[in-house]
């Protein structure tokens, strides 16, 4: 206690000293002694909120839980790296509206803002419209009205599953194996049970393994694996669907064949003296295969297949890509009465 009242006192009677009272203070007016500027992902989000929303086209969407959650737009997410920032930003706009003009106008004026404010310049920005606001004051157009087919953008056609699924589902299966494995030899050298180590074993005896006749196959067979999975990759997926044009539009329609054979059978039952009709279709043609009574049908040579070929191939003109059609008749046979 009296060490420290002296030093106390000693202090005070230093700051009292007018000789310290006239002594000049050390100070520096170096950038780099006053510390360090750190401007927060959530300070830079909100400069680039603020800078889309002085884009004209760009609207504020919100409010209820969307307030709550954090989901209001305009949003971004921001990537800050040592020189440069990477912003997604979720925007609203008023629809209709030239969306390739309006992000231009968003990445220039985001990334002057940025720029300016914060000192960094902009790496990357992408925009996403998340939400739309009909604008009222536009030209209303008529939902009835068909689109022009210049405006229609073509649609993918449906295509089956990639052929490499199978091949997919059985490396994971082996994955999962080799995950359970993997697990159980863990449990082993924890001592959480006794048992012999699988993987220990195995490599051990391949490390012993020395060249022998099987091994050629073996390589043989891993080669064809490997190039098999590889074209299976590479393999174009399968149309599983055939389009429909209508008015010589883009094609947003397409049926699958099954719906082409049903629909060729019911036309081609409506034929008089049709009893029964049965369509396959192919990637080539389609086969329609019917049943003809002789006591109802025209007896002129031809007359049924010339009937069910015009009303199918009218059905047909709605097909995209023509299918060739090929008509079967077969007469059904009157039983002799006893």
């Amino acid at each position: 206690m009296v060490t420290s009242t002296s030093a106390l006192c000693s202090d005070r009677a230093a700051v009292a000293d007018p000789a310290f009272a006239d002594a000049p203070v050390a100070t520096s007016d170096e950038p780099g002694t006053r510390g360090r500027l750190v401007i927060k992902d959530r300070a830079i989000a909100k400069i680039a909120a603020t800078a889309a929303l002085n884009v004209p086209g760009v609207v504020p969407q919100g409010g209820g839980l969307t307030r709550i959650t954090g989901r209001d737009l305009p949003r971004a997410d921001v990537s800050t790296g040592a020189q440069s920032v990477a912003v997604n930003l979720y925007l609203g706009v008023q629809w209709p509206c030239d969306i390739t003009e309006l992000t231009q106008r968003v990445h220039t004026e985001v990334g002057r803002q940025l720029e300016d404010l914060t000192g960094m310049p902009l790496h990357q920005l992408g925009v996403l419209v998340a939400g739309t606001e009909y604008d009222g004051s536009a030209e209303s157009v008529d939902p009835l009205e068909p689109m022009p087919a210049a405006t229609v953008t073509p649609p993918l056609p449906p295509t089956a599953a990639p052929a490499a699924v199978p091949a997919a589902v059985v490396i994971a299966i082996g994955l999962l194996a080799l995950a359970v494995v993997a697990a159980r030899e863990l449990l082993i050298a924890r001592g959480a049970f006794a048992a012999a180590p699988w993987l220990q074993n195995t490599f051990e005896w391949l490390g012993r393994l020395h060249w022998q006749q099987w091994l050629i196959p073996v390589a043989l067979s891993c080669l064809v694996v490997g190039v098999l999975f590889i074209l299976l990759a590479l393999a174009p997926r399968t149309r599983t669907h055939v389009a429909v044009r209508i008015g010589g539009a883009a094609a947003t329609v397409w049926m699958r064949p099954t719906d082409i054979a049903r629909m060729c059978s019911a036309r081609a039952s409506t034929v008089a003296g049709v009893v029964s009709a049965h369509t396959t279709v192919d990637r080539r043609r389609v086969t329609v295969r019917v049943t003809a009574d002789p006591a109802t049908t025209d007896p002129t040579p031809g007359a049924v297949d010339e009937s069910v070929r015009a009303v199918v191939e009218s059905a047909l003109a709605i097909l995209d890509r023509p299918l060739p059609l090929r008509v079967k008749v077969r007469t059904t046979r009157v039983r002799a009465s006893s």
